[in-house]
Order: structure tokens, then sequence, then C-alpha cells
């Protein structure tokens, strides 16, 4: 068929998710029971993107994970929309390659299935409750394989109760603890049901929305109105972005959500668009819990690679979830039956003011200037289970980049066994919220000034007392080049105030040094659990802040292509197994950052937004200050950020 598409990373259109199926249709791949798992974009190359001019021919690819509900094996597809046939299909293993993601369709079927189970409706009973009234949350299995040998190759889910009033009752108020059952959704089949014994119910409600609860509103607060008469400073062609001196094309993922493309930097100075990152995103979260119960130790959500975010996406709301003159963009996907799915206001972009950009008044000179600082914001909402997750990308004028997660939502509850348990807080009197974390992965593929990159890690050194150092005041930093994938695994440690400077060696600056950019990391902790622990194999990940490796296609997510139940040992352990050079070549940095969550009683019975990010800001990018040529605000005729 002939495309529509202008450039080869345009968002797949209604039209071509509508072309794959007819493609796999008639290549005689679909059954009744097949389900399509994910469909995206299959990007091209960075080498060919890179040499792509305007004009030139695009054929544009999917890659499709089917899944049969029948049992017959998985497939991994990619399909050429423009020839009209399939590029290549592999079969998948479930023992050896993991399940495909949790589908929609099976978020049901635990409570479903359970609900005809005899022993689970015993173990309801024996703590007087109604299955009627008990909503069962569709949690992913994880893998215990020296506990549970009979799971490997079964399709699992376990589930966990809570007690739902009414039909508006918010049930994570409610849990049933001391109960779990295992379900095989492929076979609609109870695998296991562990019940401790019934454990005291808490009842206190949860319901913020409730008026009963929440009192009346306060009136208080007075109107804030952002306004741009003139529009906002950004322009949109297709989904190419341009902003103040930045471009960008804006993508969007059923499984990742919002991705960047071709991020890049027009520096007046050298009178160049210059690239700095070929392709951004997060690509992999998982939220690990502390808990030891039996009933809970097995907790761990992979939110990208299990439930996909990106179909999660919210539809963003003016005045609500986005403030002041906003564009809105729509995220089209597949559905589960290979049909496209359009996903309404998923995006986000529009720009806000940001305080003191930079301000000096010098006394010799007589001068007072101030600029004021402002940002392109480009986001997304998804809302996974019983948590909310913002994904919020920052352009600044300066040059920096910067990513911010915000959870919000509701912490998952239990029954609290009171005094000091050290894995849970209480929250609510008898309502518990085991500790946790919530990991991030960003995938940054690297193209700062062309594609021959470098990375040396930066710490701050004290400088003893000496002949050198006679008052002992002096400190200076230590570079420490990163030539191999094996060298190039790091952490985070704030006592050295450590950051990684990417850099290309190729392109130097006035001074004859590299280009570069430094990432800098919050520095909270990495994985908690014990390296010897599923989750540590699983989310390997996340077990340090900081990977790299070189670039290579076909290596797109942290912990592997197929992260539900797969054993561990996929994504970056085996990506980093050669040990390839990554001196001065195409590489990719991968970034683990978080939060370590201990909830308190003000996160219930909705928690307040927490933050979590990182920060990439240009060192010898620039010749100077890139934000010379930034005009002074204008409050009224007179000027009211310089004075002569």
């Amino acid at each position: 068929m002939t495309t529509p598409s202008v450039h080869p990373l345009d968002q797949l259109t209604t039209e071509e998710i509508d072309a794959i199926r007819s493609v796999l249709e008639r290549a005689d791949v679909l059954r009744e029971t097949s389900r399509f798992v994910y469909v995206g974009l299959e990007e091209p190359a960075k080498s060919e993107l890179l040499a792509f001019a305007p004009g030139d021919p695009v054929e544009r690819r999917a890659r499709v994970l089917l899944y049969d509900i029948a049992g017959a094996p998985g497939r991994d597809l990619v399909v050429s929309v423009s020839a009209g046939n399939v590029v290549s299909d592999r079969p998948l293993d479930a023992v050896r390659d993991g399940q495909l993601p949790v589908l929609e369709e099976e978020f049901a079927v635990v409570e479903e299935v359970l609900a005809e189970d005899d022993e689970w409706l015993a173990a309801l009973k024996s703590r007087g409750l109604d299955v009627a009234r008990v909503r069962v949350a569709p949690l992913s299995a994880g893998v215990y394989a020296d506990e549970y040998p009979d799971e490997a190759g079964r399709r699992i889910l376990r589930g966990l109760a809570f007690v739902q009033e009414h039909d508006r009752d918010h049930a994570w108020a409610h849990p049933v603890d001391g109960l779990v059952g295992y379900v095989d959704v492929l076979n609609r089949s109870v695998h296991r049901v562990v019940d401790l014994g019934p454990v005291p119910i808490p009842a206190g409600t949860g319901n913020f929305d409730d008026p009963a609860v929440t009192g009346p509103a306060r009136t208080s607060q007075k109107p804030i109105e952002i306004t741009q008469p003139e529009g906002p400073s950004f322009a949109l062609q297709g989904n190419l972005l341009t902003w103040e001196n930045w471009s960008l094309r804006i993508g969007f993922d059923a499984r990742e959500g919002l991705t960047l493309h071709q991020i890049a930097f027009r520096d007046r100075d050298k009178g160049a668009v210059r690239p700095i990152i070929h392709r951004a995103s997060i690509a992999e979260m998982v939220v690990p819990y502390a808990d030891p119960s039996p009933v809970r130790s097995w907790q761990n959500y992979f939110d990208t690679g299990e439930y996909l975010i990106g179909r999660a996406a919210n539809a963003l709301r003016l005045g609500c979830d986005c403030l002041g003159d906003i564009t809105y963009l729509d995220a089209v996907i597949a559905d589960e039956s290979g049909h496209p799915r359009t996903l309404p206001n998923a995006v986000c972009l529009h720009e806000e003011d940001h305080g003191i950009l930079w301000k000096h008044t010098d006394l010799w000179a007589g001068s007072s200037e101030t600029r004021r600082q402002r940002r392109m914001v480009l986001s997304f909402f998804t809302t996974i289970g019983n948590y909310d997750y913002g994904f919020y990308w920052y352009l600044y004028l300066d040059g920096t980049i910067e990513f911010e997660a915000k959870a919000t939502g509701v912490v998952f509850t239990s029954a609290h066994p009171g005094g000091d348990y050290p894995y849970a807080a209480e929250i609510a009197p008898g309502l518990g919220a085991p500790y946790h974390q919530h990991l991030f992965c960003a995938r940054l593929d690297m193209a700062l000034d062309g594609a021959a990159n470098r990375v040396e890690e930066v710490d701050v050194v004290r400088v003893p007392m000496g002949a050198d150092n006679p008052r002992g005041n002096a400190f200076t930093y230590r570079r420490t080049p990163l030539t191999r994938e094996s060298e190039a695994q790091r952490t985070v440690d704030m006592a050295v105030d450590r950051v990684w400077h990417i850099t290309n060696p190729d392109s130097l600056n006035s001074l004859g040094k590299p280009v570069g950019y430094a990432l800098h990391p919050e520095g909270k902790p990495a994985l908690l659990a014990d390296p010897r622990s599923s989750i540590a194999a699983r989310a390997a990940f996340a077990t340090k802040h900081m990977w790299v490796t070189a670039y290579d296609p076909a290596e797109r997510y942290p912990a592997g292509d197929f992260v539900n139940q797969h054993p561990g040992g996929a994504g970056l352990p085996a990506y980093t197994a050669a040990d390839r050079d990554i001196d001065g070549q195409s590489l990719v940095v991968w970034h683990t950052f978080g939060l370590t969550h201990a909830p308190r009683p003000e996160d219930w019975p909705i928690m307040p937004v927490d933050h979590t990010g990182f920060k990439l800001k240009p060192v010898g990018f620039f010749d100077r200050n890139p934000t010379l040529d930034v005009p002074a605000a204008v409050s009224d005729a007179h000027g009211c950020c310089t004075r002569d």
C-alpha cells in the first residue's frame, strides 16, 4: 500500500493499523482466538534515520505481538505496511521467553474464576464475606521456580481481595488479608489458594471523593489564570515540535507511552542545529514491595513490560490535568482485536514560566538585569491499578533537559498487624501499606553532536593538606572514562557529588574540550531487594543507577522484551554480556531512578503527588551562556527586568 506518512517516525495511523490486521489475515496468521497484545512502529535504525531526507521513500513497518487465548504459542512478528507482507514471524516459548504482557480482558478473569472456586469461597465464608462484595486485583505473578516449579510455562496471575461496600466504594480501604489466589488465566482455573486464616478487615472509609468524608470544599482559593494572548511560542507540524531553539519529534507507544526523537538545539553562535539525543523514553518501571508475608512476598509489578503503560493513558482535561494555553495530541494504538483505538488527549503540550533564568545587579557597572526562565512541557498520565503516574519531559531555554515522574493515586493496602511491624506503615486504624519502591529506567539513545560519544564518571575529590595544599582548602574533580560495558554499570554516590558526562571526542568547543552533557542523578536508592532474590534477577537493571551499552536497535527494553513471568537475566545483563567497546561509539545510556516509599497517614486515602527524576545539563556543549538573547520580560511600558 502507499503510505501517507512523510517521515519514518510518524505515528501509526488508523489506516495503517487496519492494514496491519489485513496483512496478517491474508497471511493466515489470525484465528478467532488471536489477541493483539502490542502493535508498535518498528522504527528504522539510527543510521537510516540520520540518512533520511524529506522526499525519500519510507518503508513503514510495525512490530506485532500476538497471543492466542486457545493456548497456541505467542508470536513476535514484523509486518511491512508498505509492502503488505509479513517480514518475520518468531514463535515464542513461554518457559524460555516468558509470557506476553497481561491482556486487558484478563483483568476480570481472576475475579471471575476465583468467584466459582470452592476453596476461595470457603475462605471468604470463614471471614463472613459475601463473594458479591469482594473485588480481586489481577496482579502479575513474578517467577518463583524453586517454590512453584509447576508454574513454569503457565500463564499465572495472582489475586488479592478487597471488600467493596457499595458501587462507589473505594475497596482499597478494606483489604482481605491472609488470603491470595493463584489463577491460570489461560485455562481459567484456580492453581492455588493460600489461606493463612482470617485477619480483621479495616473498616474505615477510603472514599476521598465523598462529601460526607471530605466535608465542604474550601472557599479560600482565588482564581489563578494563565493566559498567552498571542498564543504559545511553539509550533507543531505533524509530530515535529519546534520551540525556541529546540526541535524534536513526538512519538507515542502502547508500551512506553510518550517517546521523544531527534532532540536537537539550534546553536546561534555556531549557526547549526546540533543533535543531542536520538531517542528518549522511559523504557521500564518496576514496583517491588518489601513485605515478606507469604501472601505478599511475591509482589512486584513491571508496569511497563507487564501492563503496557501507554495503552492506559488518561484523556487529559483542561483546567484539571493541564493549565494554560494547551495543545493536546491524540494517540492511536491497536486494541486487542487488532483494530485502531484512539486515545483522546493522551499528550499535553504547553510552555510555562519557571522563575528566574539569570539575574545580576552590578555596583561597578551600574547595571541591573533579570531574565525569566520558561520551559516546554510534554506530558502524559497513566493509571495502572491503584497508582497513577505522570510522565513529564521539560526543555529549558538554557539547553537543560529534565524528566520528572509524578506518582499519585492510592497506595496498595494490607491489614496492619499492629505494633512496630517492620515492613509496612500503619496509615489508618488497622490499615497498613507495605514499604515499596517505584523504580524507572530511562533509555537515552545519545547523539551528542553526532554518533561517536563517550561517557566519563566525574567525582569531586577532597585534597589532603600538604605542600601543594598548605591550608587544606583544595578540592578537585576526578574523571574516569568508562570504556567498556563492564565498566559502565555504576551506582550513585552523593558523598562525592557523582555525575556522568556524555561527551563527543570528535567535537570540540572553543576551549579545545569535547562538548558534553552531564547526567545529574537524583541519588535515591536503587533496588533494595536481596541480590539473590527473584526480583533482582528479573529487574537487574534496577540494581545499578547507570548502564551504558553500544547501540543495537534490537536492544529496546532494560528488562528484556518479554518481562511477564520471565525468570531473569534478560535485558541489560544480556546486552552487556559481550562487554563491547563504548569509547567513542554510538551508545545508549540507561538511567535508573525512583522513589523508596514509606507510606504516611498523609498519603491516605489518596496520595499527594510525589516526585522523582533526573536532569541532563550542558557542560561545555555551548561556548557561553546560550540565553544572552532572551529578552527582558515586560509588564508595562517601562519594562520590569532591565535597568540602565
